[in-house]
């Protein structure tokens, strides 16, 4: 009986705690929340189905993403967020939003930086998804607008996908007609650009469950 209770209390040791080391927190806007795509197709169902094919089923995926959502929005939901998942990974695909509607650079940053401080005082790693915008705002504003994310994955020790549309945006079949939404064609190659960036936080995750 007590060598069960010990190799039980090991087992339990070596398991990922429920709440802690086991969700991703995705915060985005349309191109997360499956806009004029199906659901299924879109890039975050895409993302379950790899961690179940890696045999990663402790991983479950929140999806608290918005269609025209705001930095200011989701600086506003997160801390909520944050306490009711107490998730280990936030994927943070903000800002885009803002920089169509001609937003101030550093107003974005700065909500940008106060989601980023929010989840990593909640014991989450981040992985910043970065962005651009059309040349037609000027030189300039596209320039300020950009270097934010990496600026910021610098500033906080983050992880960075460097432009999340990368291989899409001026690809053939891969841009809805408004020019701004990924097809459904191109959910896969979207995917394909969190991964790598991602793929060694939730081993860093694993690793820490397992140490406490």
């Amino acid at each position: 009986m007590v060598l069960l209770f010990w190799l039980a209390a090991a087992l339990s040791l070596a398991m990922p705690r429920p709440g802690l080391a086991n969700t991703i927190l995705v915060m985005g806007d349309s191109l997360s929340a499956a806009y004029g795509v199906e659901t299924e197709t879109a890039w975050v169902n895409r993302l379950r189905g790899r961690l179940e094919e890696q045999r990663e089923q402790s991983w479950k995926v929140v999806n608290a993403s918005i269609s025209g959502e705001t930095t200011d929005g989701g600086a506003r939901r997160l801390p909520e967020l944050l306490e009711k998942h107490q998730p280990d990974v936030v994927i943070l695909e903000l800002g885009g939003n803002d920089g169509l509607r001609g937003f101030q650079p550093s107003v974005i940053r700065d909500n940008l930086a106060a989601m980023i401080e929010a989840s990593q005082d909640a014991g989450a790693r981040v992985l910043l998804v970065g962005m651009q915008i059309p040349p037609n705002y000027g030189a300039r504003y596209t320039r300020r607008f950009a270097d934010m994310y990496p600026e910021l994955s610098d500033q906080y020790g983050t992880a960075l996908v460097p432009f999340f549309l990368e291989g899409i945006y001026n690809r053939e079949r891969m841009m809805q007609g408004d020019g701004i939404h990924p097809t459904a064609e191109a959910q896969p190659q979207l995917l394909d650009n969190i991964w790598p960036h991602l793929e060694p936080l939730l081993d860093e995750a694993k690793t820490a469950a397992v140490a406490d």
